[in-house]
């Protein structure tokens, strides 16, 4: 994976699983909810890390109500302060947390359980052990036993703890894989795979190019074209010039340089002769000083 998609991915997880170290044995993990802003049906909660670590850590995401077990919404809700509970039961692991809230406001503290069976499907796939940061990773990503099938079904390299939490993340899922795999798309690795998921490439997303000449483009040419927002409509804008069958790198470098069809039909005029690809290319670095 490239430099550019590596901080691409990092940025999409960073919030998923910067909790993971509020999961060393003994941490309690302390809680905060409220009524998320924009989405009075959804609970925004935030997890922080209680370690004395210089880095402490945290994880904030919003929850359907029906997601925190055992919690009473309309206590939650009420004016005044209760005593409240609540836990977060995934494959991969569990929260229980107690505190006191009222007028959808909450607080106090979690204890975090791995999943023994989750543990165990991951050893005796080969993909290892996750320690108490990773499990609570595992946990924080909703990683299933579905995606580590369907990755193994694909006939993927075996992940490691790491990737599974990448492709948690992203929401890779057996249906993803499987109409990537339709579409003609197996990418090599699992690496390629989460670009691919991260950029937001998708069967729907290719169609759209095989609608205007461009099927069964490689694999790396789908990442440059959309990690540099190349469309079917700007392509097809090309072709009503009359630029037919440009290879994808040409659009890619177009793209790149703010080359559209109006811009070409605006500078040469509307009777004129199309110029090459490349005199395009040379003109918008250059401009006239050539």
């Amino acid at each position: 994976m490239n430099r550019a998609m590596t901080l691409v991915c990092t940025s999409l997880l960073t919030a998923a699983l910067s909790a993971t170290a509020a999961a060393e044995a003994g941490d309690w993990i302390r809680f905060s909810l409220e009524t998320q802003r924009g989405d009075p049906n959804m609970i925004q909660a935030d997890f922080r890390d209680s370690g004395t670590t210089k880095n402490r850590n945290n994880w904030s995401t919003g929850f359907r109500p029906s997601e925190l077990n055992g919690l009473e919404v309309s206590s939650f809700r009420a004016a005044g302060t209760r005593p409240i509970h609540f836990a977060l039961i995934r494959e991969a692991g569990r929260l229980d947390c107690t505190g006191n809230g009222g007028g959808s406001h909450a607080t106090g503290t979690c204890r975090f359980a791995e999943s023994t069976a989750f543990t165990q499907l991951l050893a005796s796939r080969g993909i290892g052990r996750p320690d108490r940061e990773q499990a609570f990773g595992l946990m924080a990503v909703d990683a299933r036993r579905e995606l580590v099938d369907a990755v193994a079904a694909a006939r993927y390299p075996t992940p490691s703890i790491d990737d599974l939490m990448a492709l948690a993340a992203l929401r890779v899922d057996g249906d993803y894989i499987r109409s990537m795999a339709r579409a003609g798309y197996r990418p090599a690795s699992i690496h390629s795979l989460v670009e691919f998921r991260a950029l937001g490439i998708t069967p729907e997303w290719i169609g759209g190019f095989a609608r205007v000449g461009y099927a069964n483009l490689p694999g790396d040419d789908l990442v440059q074209l959309r990690a540099l927002h190349v469309t079917p409509e700007y392509i097809a804008g090309f072709q009503r010039l009359g630029y037919r069958s440009l290879p994808a790198d040409q659009l890619v470098q177009l793209k790149a340089l703010n080359i559209t069809p109006e811009f070409v039909r605006q500078a040469v005029g509307a009777n004129a002769a199309l110029p090459p690809v490349n005199k395009l290319v040379e003109d918008k670095i250059f401009g006239n000083r050539r």
